[in-house]
């Protein structure tokens, strides 16, 4: 189903976002000057996004965007089956899982990008912070902050869905981790494909190249 690059791009993400959500929402004890943590993470956050994006047009079958976007009336169409308890297997996202996946991302790239444009009016200033006029910097600033909770309320949707399928049988948390699900029937979109190793390399230095620069800069 979902290869180990999407795995292993799911859970660095999910602790990342962890210290990121930490170090700003509490004084970040045990950690020494949450404000720089904080930045950290979201430099760490970026170079995944960078291979996540990538890899949404270069990876596995059910890692690419084309596979799992659908229409709008397609998407409507499966939630309407869904609660009616007749939904077709899918063995990577399904349609609305698909969307969500679409805007967590775009919300976090628009996350962790703004963020390289802010600093905290004390000691910390972040990478581009200088390069674009004071009232360009309060804006990002304001989405900063606006975005940021709206990520919380996507993450609870996120954790209510995985719930909701818990609960009608399909296991999502264990296929994030093996990166196998047991289906009812054969899936709409096919079986998985293994990974094209060599790119997943290439992407990954990439990423870590990002992510090196940023925390260095």
């Amino acid at each position: 189903m979902w290869d180990i690059w999407v795995r292993i791009f799911h859970w660095a993400l999910v602790l990342v976002l962890i210290v990121s959500f930490y170090t700003m929402k509490t004084e970040g004890y045990p950690l020494m000057f949450p404000v720089d943590w904080h930045a950290r993470a979201g430099y760490t956050v970026l170079g995944l996004l960078l291979f996540r994006w990538l890899w949404g047009f270069f990876g596995s079958r059910h890692a690419r965007f084309l596979n799992f976007l659908r229409s709008p009336f397609e998407s409507g169409r499966y939630l309407w089956l869904f609660l009616r308890g007749r939904a077709p297997s899918y063995a990577g996202h399904n349609p609305l899982g698909g969307w969500m996946m679409l805007i967590m991302l775009l919300s976090l790239t628009l996350q962790a990008g703004s963020g390289l444009f802010l600093h905290d009016d004390i000691l910390f200033e972040a990478p581009l912070y200088g390069s674009v006029s004071d009232g360009t910097t309060k804006l990002l600033t304001t989405i900063h902050n606006y975005n940021g909770n709206f990520l919380l309320i996507l993450v609870g949707l996120h954790i209510a869905a995985v719930v909701v399928h818990r609960l009608k049988g399909e296991k999502l948390v264990g296929a994030m981790f093996n990166g196998h699900k047991r289906l009812v029937s054969a899936p709409v979109d096919g079986p998985g494909t293994r990974a094209v190793q060599w790119r997943a390399v290439v992407m990954l230095v990439l990423a870590v190249g990002l992510m090196t620069w940023l925390w260095n800069s």
